[in-house]
C-alpha cells in the first residue's frame, strides 16, 4: 500500500530481525528494506548534507543526495542555508547538474523553468499557455523544512517529531566540539575535491565497521607492517598482541552515533602524536621546516599535522576520522559510495597543512580498499539464504565488559561490538516508528 510519506510499504517483523546480539541478513540485502531506509532513515532523522565551508558565499551551492532525493543545499543571496529538492515541478527533470557553483536563480535545462535560489519559481517560457496559476507554491521547488548547523556542519531532516538538533547530536556534540577544539582559533576548511570510492555492498557495512576495532589487526595487518605501527614506540602497539588490555575503548553514544577512542594510546606530551604516528609522503623535509621555523613550538604544531586519533561517527551518514570527514551516500541495496573529504584549517601554518594532506591521503589510498573488500565479500557471503543470521555478540552477555554512565553511554573494550548493537536498535526504531515526513516551499518560510 502507498504509505503517506510516498513510501510503499511492506510489513516486516523488526524485533525479529534486530535481536539484541544478531540481525537478520536481509536488513543488508531485501531492496525493499533499503528503499524504506532512504525514506525513513534517511529523512525520518538528522541527516549531514554539507560543511559550511563548502558554501562559504551568499549563492554559492553544492549538489548531494538525503537518501535518494537530489537535493542542492545553496546559501541564498539573504545568506539563508537551504537543501532545495532537485527536482523541477513541471516534469520532475534534475535542474542543478553542476556538483557546486554560485548562481542566484536555477534553470531546468528541459523546459527552461527557472528558479530563484530561494526556490521560488521566477519563469516558465510562453507562461500565457499556462491556464493554471503559475505563482502558487506547487510551482515552487520543494525544500527540506528542517535545516540547522551546528559549527560548521550542516544537517537536514523532513520529520516534524524529531527532536532539535543539539538534543539528537547528544554526547556526539561534546565529541565533534573536540574535535574542531583540538586547533587553536580554528576555522576548518573543507576541501572542494574529494576522494570518491564506490562498493559492491550495503552501506551499513560501512557504518558497522566505523566502530569496529576488532579487524584492525587482521583486515589491516599489511598496512600496519609497512608502516611499522606494531612497535612498542608506535600508536597501533596494542593491536600486536590483545587490543583489549590496552586502553582505547568504544563507546555507543545513543541516537546511533559511536566513537572510538585512539586518545589514550599515546603519551601525554607535545610531540607524542608525531613521533607515535606512521610515516607520510615528505614527512621529513617538512618536519625539518617546521623545527627550524617553530624551535621550541615545533612538537606542537607537528601534533597538529596528523590525525585526531578520533572515530566519531554520526548516525546515519557521517563519519570523522583523523582529520577528515566522510560521507556514506547508499547507492543501492547492494551498492554505497563513501566520500571522503580533506581539511585544512586556517591559521595553521602552512607547512602544517601541507602534512594534514598528506597524512589524509595514506589511509584511504591503503586502509580503506581493505575494509571495501571485506564490505563487498560480506554482502556476497549475505546472499546465501539459508544462513539467516550476522553475528554481532562479541561482548554480548559479560556485563563486567562495559560501563554504562549517567547520560546512558555505554563503554566497552575497543574490539567490542557493543556500538554496533546500539546503532541497531536506533535504526530499528526508525524503522517501527510512526511518523510524517513533509517537504515544504518558500511561502512557509
Amino acid at each position: 500500500m502507498l504509505h503517506e510519506n510516498g513510501e510503499i510499504r511492506q510489513s516486516y517483523d523488526w524485533d525479529y530481525l534486530i535481536q539484541a546480539e544478531r540481525v537478520h541478513r536481509c536488513v543488508y540485502t531485501d531492496a525493499k528494506i533499503f528503499q524504506q531506509e532512504m525514506i525513513r532513515i534517511f529523512g525520518g532523522t538528522w541527516v549531514y548534507l554539507a560543511h559550511e565551508s563548502e558554501i562559504p558565499n551568499p549563492n554559492d551551492f553544492k549538489t548531494s543526495n538525503l537518501g535518494h532525493r537530489p537535493i542542492i543545499i545553496v546559501r541564498d543571496r539573504q545568506d539563508k542555508i537551504r537543501a532545495l529538492f532537485n527536482r523541477c515541478t513541471h516534469r520532475g527533470a534534475t535542474v542543478c547538474r553542476e556538483t557546486r557553483g554560485c548562481a542566484k536563480t536555477f534553470t531546468c535545462p528541459y523546459h527552461g523553468w527557472t528558479y530563484s535560489n530561494t526556490g521560488k519559481l521566477t519563469g516558465v517560457p510562453w507562461a500565457k499557455a499556462y491556464a493554471a496559476d503559475l505563482h502558487r507554491p506547487e510551482f515552487d521547488l520543494g525544500q527540506i523544512p528542517w535545516v540547522e548547523s551546528y559549527r560548521g556542519f550542516i544537517f537536514g531532516t523532513l520529520n516534524s517529531q524529531a527532536p532539535d538538533l543539539i538534543t539528537y547530536l547528544g554526547r556526539a556534540k561534546d565529541l565533534l566540539d573536540q574535535w574542531i577544539d583540538r586547533f587553536p582559533n580554528a576555522q576548518i576548511t573543507v576541501q572542494s575535491s574529494a576522494h570518491k570510492m564506490i562498493y559492491q555492498g550495503n552501506w551499513k557495512f560501512t557504518y558497522d565497521n566505523a566502530a569496529d576495532g576488532y579487524h584492525v589487526a587482521f583486515s589491516h595487518r599489511s598496512l600496519l607492517a609497512v608502516a611499522n605501527r606494531l612497535e612498542p614506540d608506535k600508536d597501533m602497539q596494542y593491536f600486536a598482541h590483545n587490543p583489549d588490555e590496552g586502553p582505547m575503548y568504544v563507546q555507543y553514544l545513543g541516537h546511533g552515533h559511536m566513537f572510538i577512542d585512539q586518545r589514550p594510546s599515546y603519551e601525554k606530551r607535545d610531540g607524542a602524536f608525531w613521533q607515535q604516528q606512521r610515516p607520510q609522503p615528505g614527512r621529513e623535509a617538512y618536519e625539518a621546516k617546521i623545527r627550524e621555523k617553530w624551535g621550541d613550538r615545533a612538537p606542537f604544531w607537528l601534533d597538529l599535522s596528523i590525525g585526531s586519533q578520533m572515530n566519531l561517527s554520526i548516525f546515519p551518514n557521517l563519519l570523522i576520522v583523523g582529520n577528515q570527514i566522510e560521507v556514506i551516500e547508499p547507492l543501492a541495496v547492494d551498492r554505497t559510495q563513501l566520500t571522503i573529504y580533506a581539511t585544512t584549517i586556517s591559521g595553521l601554518p602552512d607547512e602544517v597543512n601541507v602534512l594534514r594532506m598528506r597524512s589524509q591521503e595514506d589511509f584511504p589510498s591503503f586502509g580503506i580498499p581493505d575494509d571495501m573488500m571485506n564490505f563487498a565479500e560480506c554482502h556476497r557471503g549475505l546472499s546465501i539464504p539459508e544462513i539467516e543470521w550476522v553475528a554481532m555478540n562479541r561482548g554480548f552477555g559479560i556485563s563486567d565488559r562495559h560501563h554504562v554512565d549517567e547520560d546512558g553511554v555505554i563503554t566497552g573494550p575497543v574490539t567490542d561490538e557493543l556500538a554496533i548493537r546500539g546503532y541497531h536498535q536506533e535504526w530499528k526504531r526508525l524503522m517501527k516508528a510512526d511518523f510524517k515526513l513533509t517537504a515544504q516551499t518558500v511561502e512557509h518560510d
